[in-house]
């Protein structure tokens, strides 16, 4: 099916976003806008604001952001392709046709839905029945009550090689075995997969069961027996209970990750509805997306033994080159082994509410993991400590995030060893030259407005340097980011320059020593012309500040967004590029997620300002 971007753009001009919302959210009209408590996350005040004409939603709590399809996918939890399609119908819109493989690869995964659902009827019937008598004294014997099997579909497979096949025979052997229902060997016949097993349907987010899990009951092996890979299941993308578990999170603000099916039916049993679980694999880059759309932090909630605790390690190094400001892990050790059931059968769920209330943010889990993965008595040894935390910091890509975790391993790394602070050096190519420090080459006379400088947002830009200058402290935290910029085109770079070699010099700046030196190098006009950005409605470029560390973290913000558009923005050009030669929903995907991501560091800019025009209407 191909999805042009004209399509999707008249589909949101004929959708109304705010009709679209109202039928599950209470809204209040506010001037052209509307406005309710966000249904991402729980608040007091209203901070969801839905604007028509724009055609976006935007929470200034929770920073959730997206146009109608993202309403869909992300509040309603359907896949993009099915948030297209029943917006398409709303709007009286054709969807563009499929073609032949398409369709027949739509009407084989139909058939192959109606398989499992009939499977997992069949397989609950078998628990109530007389052949379910064992199965369900395991199910008393851990507690869990027959709302919550019922609730999460339960059901039990007879120890028999014939009698699913038998029951689904009208669907015949290669849809069950593509199902991964039979199991087909060459020359014989095909025969049940699952045989004396509890059995746990696996669900996609719109509660369709796509495959099963099974515990065997009594001695045996394996203990847990999953589905094979099929047309409706990838493990590596799936996560247990998500369907149930979105609506939950949105109402606590937090999702939790643990290792098994019985972990998460006796947290939801306790009153923890918002937990899933990966299905007998480490955390994958996709699995960690979604956790990331339920809640910013998510939390890593794994065994208290041995292989719980290096799986939980292995889930940290993987998010790092994911990690975003804002967006981390947290964990939550349990008592050694015990695992999320144990521990709400043994202590209650008190108990383990008081470890989620301590979990461990993902940079203490990282610290202590080298700390003590070898000795530390040597130079060498701690030397190699050193470079192991600046190798683990170097794989986060987000360069704010980056520059973050450099410092603060620098930092414990000061104080466990208790090194002094070194006198802060100009860097090599300031260290040969002779005689006091010179400004680069004067710059031309032009005011910031003709600045275009390779990618980089010229009016954020402008905002950005006369933050710098009215807060030059903050040039140090992020000479790593800001010495980056210095090969920009044009005015942009020279004045970039300018400013962080004037840090350099002298870490004890304030702004009238870097006007001072500005100025004797020819950049006085430029500079003045940047200090009049007070019309700018940012808290760092306002002349008088009565909140200055508010001031400094909008300033940190700013940056962080300033050096990450361009490269999302490239990448989104080249995604939308690709769409006219690759047509498939994986390419519109990547498409989508780079938008959002645009949306998203626009939300982030627009709330620094928006927040600070409220100040000024005050």
């Amino acid at each position: 099916m191909s999805l042009t971007p004209q399509f999707l753009d008249e589909l949101r001009a004929r959708t109304l976003l705010s009709g679209l919302i109202a039928r599950t959210v209470k809204l209040q009209r506010a001037g052209r806008e509307f406005r309710a408590c966000c249904p991402f996350h729980n608040e007091k005040t209203p901070s969801f604001y839905v604007n028509d004409d724009k055609g976006f939603y935007h929470c200034f709590g929770c920073s959730a952001h997206g146009d109608a399809i993202r309403w869909m996918t992300d509040q309603r939890g359907l896949p993009f392709i099915d948030a297209v399609k029943e917006l398409a119908q709303a709007a009286g819109l054709e969807m563009p046709e499929q073609d032949r493989r398409s369709a027949e690869k739509a009407e084989r995964a139909k058939g192959l839905h109606e398989a499992m659902e009939d499977a997992a009827r069949w397989f609950s019937e078998r628990l109530q029945g007389i052949e379910g008598a064992e199965a369900r004294a395991v199910l008393k014997k851990r507690g869990i009550g027959e709302e919550f099997a019922r609730g999460f579909g339960l059901g039990f497979s007879p120890d028999s090689r014939g009698k699913l096949r038998e029951s689904l025979k009208v669907y015949g052997d290669p849809m069950l075995v593509e199902a991964g229902l039979l199991i087909q060997v060459e020359a014989k016949e095909p025969y049940d997969r699952f045989r004396g097993r509890l059995m746990i349907p696996i669900r996609d987010v719109r509660g369709r069961t796509i495959a099963f899990g099974g515990r065997i009951i009594g001695d045996g092996e394996p203990k847990y027996l999953n589905s094979p890979e099929t047309p409706l299941f990838d493990k590596g993308r799936t996560l247990y209970n998500l369907d149930r578990a979105q609506a939950a999170a949105r109402k606590t603000g937090r999702t939790i990750a643990v290792e098994g099916y019985m972990d998460v039916i006796a947290l939801a049993q306790a009153g923890f509805g918002e937990a899933v679980a990966p299905l007998g694999t480490a955390l994958t880059e996709h699995q960690l997306e979604r956790l990331w759309r339920m809640a910013e932090t998510p939390l890593l909630c794994f065994d208290g033994d041995s292989a719980g605790q290096k799986a939980a390690l292995r889930a940290a190094h993987r998010a790092m080159p994911m990690l975003q400001p804002g967006r981390s892990l947290a964990f939550v050790t349990l008592p050694e082994g015990m695992d999320p059931d144990d521990l709400v059968r043994a202590q209650g769920p008190a108990a383990f509410e008081a470890l989620l209330a301590k979990a461990q943010p993902l940079v203490d889990r990282l610290w202590q993991s080298e700390v003590v993965a070898e000795p530390l008595d040597t130079p060498e040894r701690r030397a190699g400590l050193k470079r192991r935390l600046a190798e683990l910091a170097q794989t986060i890509a987000e360069p704010s995030v980056r520059t973050e975790y450099v410092a603060e391993f620098r930092r414990r790394f000061d104080v466990l060893f208790d090194t002094p602070r070194r006198e802060f050096q100009p860097r090599a190519r300031a260290a040969r030259q002779k005689g006091p420090w010179k400004p680069p080459e004067t710059m031309p006379g032009a005011t910031m407005r003709g600045v275009q400088a390779g990618g980089l947002d010229p009016i954020l830009a402008r905002a950005v340097l006369a933050g710098l200058i009215r807060h030059p402290a903050e040039i140090a935290r992020h000479m790593e980011v800001l010495g980056s910029l210095r090969t920009a085109s044009g005015a942009l770079g020279k004045l970039f320059e300018a400013v962080i070699d004037v840090a350099l010099e002298d870490r004890q700046l304030d702004q009238g020593k870097v006007l001072t030196i500005l100025a004797k190098s020819g950049f006085d006009s430029v500079a003045s012309d940047l200090l009049r950005a007070d019309a700018l409605p940012f808290s760092f470029t306002r002349t008088h500040v009565e909140d200055e560390a508010r001031a400094r973290e909008d300033l940190n913000e700013a940056i962080a967004v300033m050096v990450a558009q361009p490269a999302v923005d490239a990448a989104l050009a080249e995604a939308t590029a690709a769409l006219s030669k690759d047509t498939t929903d994986e390419a519109f995907a990547r498409q989508q997620a780079l938008s959002r991501q645009r949306q998203e560091l626009e939300a982030r800019l627009a709330n620094l300002m928006l927040a600070d025009e409220d100040e000024l209407d005050e």
